[in-house]
């Protein structure tokens, strides 16, 4: 059986051995053995592709639904909630002995709301009708997966990168941007006792990205404040995302500053997660082995960094495989080639990134117990 004959059979390349060498270890148990826990997401079309399925099982020991836990996917209307894609996905990571983070409770952007929340009746009592409709649809996810989902985006993307601004949405407009919030991670809380509850953004280590990183740490300082009960900073990590039609690279970074940054998230007692990584590889050189090695290249560099916080647990992939990533949709390459951003190629075979990857996690320094 060749290596493509083995991928087709539904077995992990990076699994396969050479011959007279051991088998290379799982990203996941790499993770494990510094006390670290890898994983990536799964869900749509990916989680019904048999192979895909195999990959994640190789190599993850955390998946988290893409899609199937949020309001569009669960909520179909004001009354009802739907269920079954994200019961599947936990059913089959529960089989595999994988563990599952939960994305995300509240995607608190008017552009990602059901769209039946826009034209809703708040009624004679819009408060309070906000405040039931929040309760109710964060009590009821969390609450049904709190067996099995040790993490929770509680609040996700609440800050309007652009001017710094906490963003407003149908239920934000009757309760306040910082009650809606607060509300989401003490409902959370109490549903869910036992989970971690973060709140996931993607502000980036990008040079011009000062704003959103001191409107995130505005936020974080409120809700501590407050006493919201609030664990983990999850940093999405979409790297390059911002640079993604430049012809110039991956952009300026600004280490110094975004170490500022991540030592005041960690100073308020909170703990990190890579929770979204790829790479949008749009300003990258057409040859693949080039383009390849740049990204293995920014992914290594990112990781040490991040790595380099003992505060910092989890690293999650927003995708293994190249064949599925949600960036194939967003702004296709200039040259007409597809996108490289995820560690396993369009056919499953491991890229530079994978080893890169691999490589920060051996070299990280073990987690405290």
């Amino acid at each position: 059986m060749n290596r493509r004959q083995f991928v087709a059979a539904g077995c992990a390349l990076s699994t396969l051995p050479l011959l007279g060498a051991a088998p290379e270890a799982s990203l996941a148990e790499l993770a494990r053995r510094k006390g670290l826990r890898f994983g990536s997401t799964i869900g749509g079309a990916n989680f019904r592709d048999p192979r895909y399925r195999a990959l994640n099982a190789a190599q993850c020991g955390l998946i988290v639904p893409e899609n199937e836990m949020k309001w569009a996917a669960t909520r179909p209307d004001a009354h009802s909630f739907d269920f079954r894609a994200a019961d599947a996905i936990v059913a089959w990571a529960t089989e595999q002995h994988i563990g599952v983070r939960g994305h995300t409770l509240l995607w608190h952007s008017e552009q990602w709301m059901p769209g039946w929340l826009a034209t809703y009746d708040f009624g004679r009592e819009p408060q309070k009708e906000a405040t039931r409709l929040l309760t109710e649809h964060v009590s009821t996810v969390a609450g049904r997966y709190a067996s099995v989902v040790d993490s929770f985006d509680v609040v996700n993307e609440a800050i309007d990168p652009d001017t710094g601004r906490l963003r407003e949405t149908a239920l934000s407009r009757h309760l306040g941007a910082e009650a809606t919030i607060d509300l989401a991670f003490r409902t959370a809380s109490r549903a869910a006792p036992k989970a971690e509850l973060v709140y996931n953004d993607y502000m980036s280590w990008q040079a011009d990205d000062g704003r959103h990183r001191d409107a995130v740490l505005r936020l974080l300082d409120g809700m501590k404040a407050r006493g919201t009960p609030i664990d983990a900073l999850g940093v999405q990590s979409h790297l390059g995302s911002k640079y993604s039609d430049s012809p110039t690279g991956l952009g300026s970074l600004d280490e110094r500053a975004w170490r500022t940054f991540l030592d005041e998230v960690t100073g308020m007692g909170l703990r990190l997660l890579v929770t979204e990584l790829d790479v949008h590889d749009n300003p990258l050189p057409t040859d693949i082995g080039g383009r390849d090695r740049l990204v293995a290249d920014h992914t290594r560099a990112y990781l040490d960094l991040m790595l380099s916080y003992p505060a910092l647990r989890t690293i999650m992939c927003w995708g293994l495989s190249d064949r599925y990533s949600w960036l194939n949709g967003s702004r296709p390459r200039p040259d007409g080639t597809p996108k490289r951003p995820c560690p396993f190629d369009a056919d499953y075979a491991p890229k530079p990134m994978r080893d890169a990857i691999a490589g920060a996690f051996r070299a990280a320094a073990p987690r405290p117990a």
